[in-house]
């Protein structure tokens, strides 16, 4: 497939590929930040560092009221190592504990997107765990003392560590900015990328306005569209286009296989109803001539056009063809009817004798029996003779101009009969009706295989071409 270079491609190679692969690692940048929230337990829990890194970016906190909780969890592990379960210290932070579950089940303390899975999770592993029917109960029931002296505080405390504690841990709230939406960053770091792709598209606006000064500032833009999207500050997943193209421009990337199958199909419809149009076209047109009657005189050249110089226009062409078509009847298609020539000569002559008069009753006389085998050497000899004296006639000038009289005359009497109304005007509508069943024939095909072969057979001579 031919594959489109322009000026910059041809003439700055390295450039443009040291361009492209930037714009490569910025959809990277652009992808892992459009991600990131979806992602963040993932990274949280492999990849720390990550988190540490780029929480600050998308203004990422932990969240006040888990982060509240968490620390009360934390308070009661350390008084339970170091006092009773019946101290006043310790009942007093599990009443703490109590009040601070009522707001973590009915306001939504979980950020989104995974808050609403964190939340239901929480609650099937804590109602699972007590046996309550709802959280609130749940929790109530879990920070009890006769719970904690029934099950053990340091089993109790284990699970809550390994099984909740998770949750809290990876919960967070984003901070808003000035205008109430959440703090974002990012454009700080997609910033310089952004500076780099304008100075390049800059460049190219330019360049382009000098080559083609005709062309106007917005008409020069417009020959890279497709890389406004690489400054635009939103939708910066539409930039997947300009990068794929910028790499497959530079031989980084081969499209060549998705872009065929991509075409394919257009290709395939359009190349189908333009070969049908122009295939109906065309015999339309045909049958117009038809019907006016020119193509029976073109052939018969019965009103034959003239040229300014005063020669007849197709006398030369037609006057080659008789005499082609003469010489291939007599080289190749005598020899293969000359059986059928003797027996009909055989059979006129047998006919001929049989009406002559007394011929039945002297024809089984003793010695005319043989008439039957001599009149078959006599059809043999006349084939023969017949065949020679035709293709004698080709060697010489006399038979070559009787030839050409001949076929002067033929065409002659050819057209003085096709001038005949009624003969043209049948001719003429056996055309044109054989013509409709073709076109019906050759519309149907077209309809049948859809252009699949039409396109399999382009592409074929393609590849032997290539």
């Amino acid at each position: 497939m031919v594959k489109f270079r322009s000026y910059f491609e041809r003439h700055y190679p390295r450039l443009e590929r040291v361009i492209a692969i930037i714009a490569l690692i910025n959809f990277g940048l652009v992808i892992f930040d459009l991600t990131y929230l979806n992602l963040r337990p993932v990274y949280r829990q492999y990849f720390a560092a990550v988190t540490h890194i780029y929480d600050p970016l998308k203004g990422i906190q932990a969240h006040p009221q888990t982060a509240r909780y968490q620390a009360q969890v934390e308070r009661l592990a350390g008084q339970l190592n170091q006092a009773d379960l019946r101290s006043p210290e310790v009942t007093a932070s599990l009443a703490d504990l109590q009040t601070l579950s009522e707001p973590l089940v009915s306001e939504p303390a979980f950020a989104q997107p995974h808050g609403s899975y964190a939340l239901a999770t929480l609650q099937q592993l804590l109602q699972a765990r007590t046996g309550q029917a709802s959280t609130q109960e749940a929790l109530t029931q879990f920070w009890s003392v006769s719970y904690l002296e029934q099950r053990g505080w340091q089993s109790e405390l284990e699970f809550w560590d390994s099984q909740i504690q998770p949750f809290f841990r990876a919960n967070y709230y984003r901070t808003v900015n000035r205008w109430g939406t959440p703090t974002d960053y990012f454009w700080l770091l997609d910033l310089p990328f952004v500076l780099i792709f304008a100075v390049d598209i800059g460049a190219r606006i330019v360049a382009t306005r000098r080559r083609h000064p005709a062309l106007t500032w917005g008409e020069a833009t417009l020959r890279r569209w497709y890389d406004l999207l690489l400054i635009l500050p939103f939708w910066r997943a539409w930039r997947i286009l300009p990068v794929v193209l910028r790499l497959y421009q530079v031989d980084v990337l081969n499209l060549d296989p998705v872009q065929a199958e991509a075409q394919r199909g257009v290709i395939v419809t359009v190349g189908a109803d333009i070969a049908g149009i122009s295939g109906i076209a065309i015999i339309e047109q045909l049958q117009d001539a038809i019907r006016q009657g020119e193509l029976l005189n073109w052939i018969a050249l019965i009103d034959p056009v003239v040229d300014s110089s005063g020669n007849i226009v197709a006398e030369e062409e037609m006057t080659a063809i008789a005499h082609r078509l003469y010489q291939v009847g007599i080289d190749s298609i005598l020899p293969q009817v000359q059986p059928d020539i003797e027996d009909l000569v055989q059979h006129s002559i047998a006919k001929t004798l049989e009406q002559m008069p007394g011929y039945p009753h002297i024809k089984h006389l003793p010695g005319l029996g043989q008439v039957s085998a001599q009149v078959q050497l006599l059809s043999q000899s006349v084939a023969q003779n017949l065949y020679r004296s035709l293709a004698s006639s080709l060697l010489d000038a006399e038979g070559t101009a009787i030839t050409t009289r001949l076929q002067h005359h033929l065409r002659e009497a050819i057209a003085a009969e096709l001038s005949q109304h009624n003969t043209r005007h049948e001719i003429e509508d056996r055309l044109v009706s054989a013509l409709d069943k073709f076109k019906y024939k050759y519309v149907k095909g077209l309809t049948e295989s859809g252009g699949e072969t039409l396109a399999e057979h382009t592409e074929l001579l393609r590849r032997q071409i290539s």
